[in-house]
């Protein structure tokens, strides 16, 4: 039903959002800060970083964008994708909405029969915003069955390699449902019930957002040269991400940041701790890679 909620609400406000976005994504990518910070607004409108970067790649391929251009993009989009996590963190844990929001999928419904398209594109989004709770709502209350069965101990334990098949694991689950939002979701769902630490949660987050590269990499299918190009430059733009991440969580963990981590945890707020770390790596990933990004497209080409 998440899948389901996520995929409406994308197809929602992609078709509301029309020409005006990829208008803004072509005039607004003179450079690559411009291009991030588009990226990044784009994806946080659509909810989609899969449909900002493959339509990256349908531009570089089309030839309305250049390949560095093209690059901001896919950083921005990145920072983008973190808004999905802050929105079922903070209303879909905090608040119990699943039920408030049937009557707004009645409501869409509604709208769908009006014939307008619009209205009816206006449908799509509300019915597919009300089912991304109604999902939430299910997740957790199918996790809570495992509250005190399944614990932390069942997963790879918290060392350098435990770690790592924790990536492994996170990298899967997107590989499977196609959707790193999906995937957050779950991670802070068995992290609220208990089943796995924050720890545990955020090697797992890492993974996720290595694996959703594949949707763009899979677009560059039969595409050109600079096609492929732009596909490629994700993946590894996100693996060095995720390498920084992996030896960032050490840190995050016990250095400066504990004293804001521990707290939250402590109190029961693991899961906005989580989606803080996962909007702080991929945020310190396009500081760090924007002043290099012209050498990055060399690189890659």
């Amino acid at each position: 039903m998440f899948l389901v909620g996520m995929s409406m609400l994308s197809a929602g406000l992609k078709g509301l959002a029309g020409r005006k976005m990829r208008e803004m994504l072509g005039r607004f990518t003179n450079t690559p800060l411009s291009g991030a910070v588009t990226g990044a607004l784009t994806t946080a409108a659509i909810q989609s970083s899969s449909a900002t970067t493959v339509a990256a790649v349908g531009f570089v391929a089309s030839g309305m964008l250049t390949f560095p251009q093209a690059l901001g993009i896919i950083f921005g989009a990145n920072i983008g994708t973190t808004m999905t996590g802050w929105i079922v963190a903070t209303l879909g844990f905090k608040l119990n909405l699943g039920t408030a929001m049937l009557p707004a999928v009645f409501l869409g419904a509604l709208l769908h029969l009006s014939g307008r398209p619009q209205l009816s594109r206006a449908r799509l989004a509300l019915a597919g915003f009300s089912l991304l709770f109604i999902g939430i709502d299910q997740i957790k209350l199918a996790l809570a069955a495992f509250e005190g069965v399944v614990t932390p101990t069942d997963f790879p334990s918290d060392t350098l390699l435990g770690r790592l098949e924790l990536v492994g694991i996170g990298l899967l689950i997107t590989l499977v449902t196609q959707s790193s939002s999906a995937g957050v979701a779950t991670a802070l769902a068995a992290l609220g019930a208990g089943a796995i630490s924050f720890p545990q949660a955020a090697a797992m987050v890492i993974g996720m957002d290595v694996g959703t590269t594949v949707t763009a990499l899979l677009a560059t299918v039969g595409g050109g040269t600079m096609a492929r190009r732009t596909g490629l430059a994700h993946v590894i733009y996100n693996l060095l991400t995720g390498v920084m991440a992996f030896f960032l969580l050490g840190p995050f963990l016990l250095g400066p940041f504990s004293t804001l981590v521990a707290p939250l945890i402590a109190e029961g707020n693991g899961q906005i701790a989580l989606v803080g770390f996962h909007s702080m790596f991929n945020a310190l990933g396009v500081v760090l890679v924007l002043p290099f990004a012209r050498p990055f497209a060399r690189m890659i080409e």
